[in-house]
């Protein structure tokens, strides 16, 4: 590859995005700009191309279809693998509520996501079932992944790294786990994902390594130090940092039963010791959708009208997720105020919810952006599985950031982060602000109003970033 300049950069991208109705052309993604001006010189197209074919484009009469990441399309029977879901033999009060929040007719998608016009803020009724989750449900996220042997061991060291509170290194890995599992090939060799995006020349060797030993030393290195095994494990439970996992290592616990009889931990960390097999155990999508369908009928009977989006993986369109993260809203404006008291002891009394681990409210007081937040324990109907939830009701008008942050991934949320200070703005789940300039290279702290944006593509637009489907986000 020939190294190029800004210049050569800015020519590569008018030839590459000019229309020329010709066979030869190539439609490339934006981030193989991004990483060729990143990395000095142009990197492989082949993993960019969207490889459309316009003349077919043109004459196809029957719509398209959204694809995953992937391009893989559910077949339709993916999602309906789990049945009905049956209440255990020994039913009573709450068992019966869970089964009839899952057995009343399916909410439409028009109805459920969509948010209505009216007399509404401008923006409404632009969520419709395309940005609320329930279409791209559908679509399955689950590439093929044939460099399982690689991807297995970066992902330990995520963990390992984010236990000793090195996020950064963390993050490298979490980067490059996307980008391998998409891979039509095994990898064989370590120069085979030399021009790869997010896989610089560690990581390289990370790779070579294992595929002509079948092992990292590095990991090795770290499950045989006592003291990073400790640290991470402990990590691993809810509400431990990585501050607290080194002091409990440093008070002589090596196990998770000895960190029982700590009298230091708070309610929820003793809630995360006590559920820590369960809360690591993943949730099929079938499950996940049952519940998110429990979750809006029961919204519904506490307040009509009630948006109820899961978000994280499973809007992502992952096969599986390891939580449910919920975004909730109204769309009047005001009618979320209080409804998150009222909708945890309705799905409390149900028997859904089962434990708090954090628990705030700030709609009616007018504090913390009016996001009112919800942390805690549910189960399947049937079951005493735990499982991990949380619960955030956005006003309105800040709805769209909350959904953006919370569907996620964090590579993507990073990106628009650091795109947003570019221009001058901080961006996170409660808005995009006005930015003043920092001092000494550092930020500048954030404006008090956010930007008035209602959806997801006005946030995107407005950034300057391709927007996105749920399903597109596993970058």
């Amino acid at each position: 590859m020939n190294h190029f300049t800004r210049s050569t950069y800015q020519m590569v991208i008018l030839c590459r995005f000019t229309y020329c109705p010709s066979p030869m052309q190539r439609i490339l993604l934006y981030q193989w700009l991004e990483e060729s001006l990143r990395s000095g010189e142009m990197v492989s197209e082949d993993l960019y191309d969207l490889k459309l074919d316009l003349e077919k484009e043109k004459t196809s009469e029957t719509p398209s279809v959204p694809k995953p990441a992937d391009g893989s399309v559910s077949n339709g029977n993916e999602l309906s693998q789990g049945g009905s879901i049956r209440s255990p033999p020994q039913e009573n009060a709450k068992e019966n509520n869970l089964s009839e929040a899952i057995s009343s007719p399916r909410i439409s998608d028009d109805s459920r996501h969509s948010l209505g016009s009216g007399n509404a803020s401008p923006g409404l009724s632009d969520i419709t079932s395309k940005d609320g989750g329930l279409q791209q449900s559908s679509l399955i996220y689950n590439p093929p992944n044939l460099n399982r042997n690689l991807t297995e061991i970066f992902g330990k060291l995520i963990n390992i790294y984010r236990a000793l509170g090195e996020d950064r290194r963390s993050f490298s890995y979490y980067k490059a786990i996307p980008v391998i599992e998409k891979l039509p090939f095994k990898i064989e060799r370590g120069d085979q994902v030399k021009n790869l995006p997010s896989i610089g020349k560690a990581l390289q060797e990370h790779i070579q390594e294992i595929v002509t030993t079948g092992k990292l030393s590095k990991l090795e290195h770290f499950e045989t130090d006592e003291k990073v095994r400790t640290i991470s494990l402990f990590g691993e439970v809810w509400g431990i940092g990585p501050t607290t996992a080194l002091k409990l290592y440093e008070k002589g616990y090596r196990t998770l039963d000895e960190l029982k009889k700590e009298d230091s931990l708070t309610h929820a960390q003793r809630l995360g010791l006590k559920y820590f097999d369960d809360i690591k155990q993943r949730i099929p999508r079938h499950e996940v959708q049952e519940m998110e369908q429990l979750l809006q009928k029961a919204g519904e009977d506490v307040l009509p009208g009630v948006v109820v989006v899961c978000g994280g993986s499973y809007r992502r369109g992952k096969a599986s997720c390891g939580d449910l993260d919920v975004v909730i809203t109204h769309p009047d404006g005001k009618s979320h105020k209080g409804f998150l008291k009222k909708y945890v002891k309705h799905l409390k009394d149900m028997g859904f919810l089962k434990e708090d681990l954090i628990f705030s409210t700030h709609s009616e007081e007018g504090t913390d952006s009016g996001v009112d937040t919800f942390f805690g324990l549910c189960t399947y109907p049937g079951r005493d599985l735990r499982h991990r939830i949380d619960l955030k009701v956005y006003p309105r008008e800040i709805y769209a950031f909350g959904l953006i942050a919370w569907t996620g991934n964090d590579v993507l949320n990073r990106r628009l982060r650091l795109l947003a200070e570019s221009k001058g703005f901080r961006l996170d789940d409660t808005g995009l602000f006005p930015a003043t300039h920092g001092s000494g290279g550092k930020r500048g702290s954030k404006g008090s109003t956010s930007i008035k944006l209602y959806t997801e593509r006005e946030v995107f637009d407005f950034l300057g970033f391709p927007c996105l489907e749920p399903q597109e986000r596993n970058l």
